[in-house]
């Protein structure tokens, strides 16, 4: 439950409000991480919040992209390079690239959705002839807000990418609309496909619903909770969902667990 301290080793703003941090260990490490799992960083004297982890940083630490929505990740967003964070972690569940082998892979981001989502996408274009058609789609309110504009451009050489937008601006040429039009876009083989899916709850859900519209069973089709988390280990309660508490049990689950559940609006 004690931090360990990371050095903020680069500060890279990804859009108006969100950055990609690199952290480094100071002393000592946390473990590695599993693509899907989070981390619970401390910006010091202001508190603590659940942040997935966007990548390996080349000197032992994570990439952790965060946006300023409250007043621990503004904190956060405005730390400088040299400034020493908490890190706890890695904590929860994470994405089975494993079941997927020699299967066809949806993955499908919507908004900071695809952050959590770069460590499959990174292994699928380094390794992509261990699986069958790959596929990408994502989903952002404008131009500006899109993630990772450049590696998403290169992932493209290795499979297909499609992204959406919900405001065009005058240099848009791609799709405008929601990300479910885009499952109708991609080729897939419902019988033989696994599927990633993070965003907000009401696009995970449209998703995985327009997936198994598809044919892809539920069980084949893991989403990203996100609650309220405090510890990130399960003992306050504050992420409790039926049964299931997000840091413990998720954040990556089946929807075939998970469906009937995401329809409880959190308090």
């Amino acid at each position: 439950m004690i931090p360990t301290p990371y050095r903020v080793r680069s500060r890279r703003p990804d859009r108006a409000d969100t950055v990609t941090l690199t952290l480094e260990p100071v002393e000592g490490a946390c473990p590695p991480f599993l693509p899907g799992q989070f981390t619970m960083i401390y910006a010091p004297g202001v508190g603590e919040i659940p942040i997935s982890i966007s990548g390996h940083a080349r000197s032992g630490g994570y990439l952790q992209t965060i946006r300023a929505v409250g007043a621990v990740s503004r904190a956060l967003c405005g730390v400088r390079v040299g400034d020493v964070v908490g890190v706890r972690g890695p904590y929860g569940t994470h994405w089975d690239l494993a079941a997927t082998a020699g299967m066809d892979v949806v993955v499908a981001a919507g908004g900071l959705g695809l952050a959590p989502l770069r460590p499959v996408i990174r292994e699928l274009a380094a390794h992509g002839a261990r699986y069958g058609r790959i596929s990408l789609i994502a989903g952002t309110r404008t131009p500006a807000t899109l993630l990772y504009p450049r590696e998403l451009a290169r992932w493209a050489r290795d499979f297909d990418v499609l992204v959406t937008v919900d405001h065009p601006d005058r240099a848009w040429k791609g799709p405008v609309g929601l990300i479910t039009k885009l499952v109708d876009r991609i080729v897939f083989d419902p019988a033989r496909t696994c599927a990633f899916v993070c965003g907000p709850e009401i696009m995970m859900r449209a998703t995985a619903e327009r997936l198994m519209g598809r044919g892809v069973p539920a069980h084949r089709i893991a989403v990203s909770l996100e609650r309220n988390m405090k510890c990130g280990i399960g003992l306050c309660g504050h992420c409790q969902l039926g049964p299931l508490f997000a840091c413990a049990d998720g954040p990556v689950l089946g929807y075939d667990r998970v469906a009937a559940l995401m329809e409880v609006k959190q308090l």
